[in-house]
């Protein structure tokens, strides 16, 4: 069985005809085959993981930045891809002293 319209090219989808699946084009055409015809969409799970530096914060560089958990005034930062390609990165800072995570969207 052909997924695609012999006239057109166009991909051929299920149709109800005559309480028999069929698979049918916008230009008109309907498969003479008689089987059942059936599509199935799987849709993924976005991934939101982030990965935050954990060990060896001593290789990311350094920036002025107030945390805003202990007041410090100086953080590591890195930059992840976080959005559609055609966004920016996300900037994330780590504080130097309590360690905690925040991104900067400055």
């Amino acid at each position: 069985m052909t997924m695609f319209c012999p006239k057109c090219g166009s991909l051929l989808k299920p149709r109800a005809d005559k309480k028999k699946k069929v698979l049918a084009c916008s230009c008109g055409y309907t498969s003479k085959d008689s089987s059942s015809a059936e599509i199935k969409e799987k849709i993924a799970k976005e991934d939101r993981h982030l990965n935050v530096v954990k060990e060896d914060d001593s290789s990311l560089p350094e920036t002025d930045a107030k945390c805003p958990e202990c007041g410090n005034e100086k953080a590591y930062y890195w930059t992840q891809q976080t959005r559609a390609g055609d966004e920016p990165e996300t900037k994330f800072l780590k504080c130097k002293k309590c360690k905690h995570v925040w991104r900067d969207y400055s």
